[in-house]
């Protein structure tokens, strides 16, 4: 009861405010909502760096911090300040210098442990950082209203997947063994939700996906495809994050968030979901 309260408390405050955010506040291309996915990003870098070390892969929790917020903030500064592409790769670049470079520094005792805090730091670069980054990236189209799309569409995933799961998961969980409380009944639920949210844009807001005067039906079929693909990588994402909290014996990545855990809880299906969108969106209704 008290999860379904929690639940039901962000659907009811947590995603008129998100609806606000994009819609009232789109200018520079949406820095405010950019900047917040900047900390956010560097913050669920460091619940990552938290489960790094329990295998014995340790970074600071400053340079987590800064290591998951430069890809984001390097597509920021190309998107929303019109800084040149350049800045991308000057900035990331420069992360990844640092952490292969910063191991000529380090002390005589401390030299066995480079190589895990290598692969540490270039991990903490990419994720959730360069996943993130692709969600920024969507800001460059100067339509905000497809970014609220694209987080309805995770959001409706992890909703009908919860809901669908609760109600007919009862008998059909254990396929994964990265998590095992997930059902058949919930990849399905999560599947349709986000297709169900995208095909229902496209009959309310036509608009948003292609600004040629088409019909609906000629578009039902790419628009389901984006649904899908979208779909798929929410729930992959999700059980991604389980598998590396399953290792390192975390039940949940932080705190931060009520009603799911930590940030990276929250971030998982959005992180490995926007790629996947963006790369279908640009190629199929830009």
């Amino acid at each position: 009861m008290k999860k379904l309260i929690e639940r039901l408390l962000i659907f009811l405050i947590g995603i008129p405010a998100i609806v606000c955010l994009i819609l009232l506040l789109p200018y520079h291309k949406n820095l405010a909502l950019n900047l917040i996915a900047i900390f956010f990003s560097a913050m669920g870098a460091v619940e990552f760096s938290s489960m790094l070390e329990k295998k014995q892969i340790r970074v600071t929790k400053i340079e987590s911090f800064i290591l998951g917020a430069l890809a984001p903030l390097a597509v920021t500064l190309n998107v929303s300040f019109c800084l040149d592409d350049w800045i991308i790769y000057v900035v990331i670049m420069s992360g990844a210098g640092w952490v292969l470079l910063s191991s000529v520094f380090t002390r005589s005792k401390e030299i066995d442990a480079v190589i895990n805090k290598i692969t540490g730091g270039f991990s903490l670069l990419i994720y959730p950082g360069f996943f993130i980054y692709w969600l920024i990236k969507m800001s460059s189209w100067g339509k905000p209203e497809v970014i609220l799309l694209f987080l309805l569409m995770t959001f409706g995933n992890d909703s009908l997947a919860w809901f669908a799961g609760n109600l007919f998961g009862k008998n059909n969980r254990g396929l994964i063994a990265v998590s095992p409380n997930k059902s058949i009944a919930g990849f399905i639920g999560g599947i349709l939700g986000s297709i169900i949210i995208a095909v229902g844009a496209l009959y309310i807001f036509p608009a948003l996906y292609s600004d040629i005067t088409v019909t609906a039906a000629s578009l039902l079929p790419m628009v389901i495809l984006l649904g899908f693909c979208t779909g798929i990588a929410a729930i992959l994402g999700d059980l991604a994050e389980s598998a590396i909290k399953r290792s390192c014996d975390f039940k949940d990545s932080g705190n931060m968030m009520l009603g799911r855990g930590g940030v990276l809880d929250s971030l998982d299906s959005i992180a490995a979901a926007a790629p996947v969108f963006y790369l279908i969106f640009f190629h199929v209704f830009r």
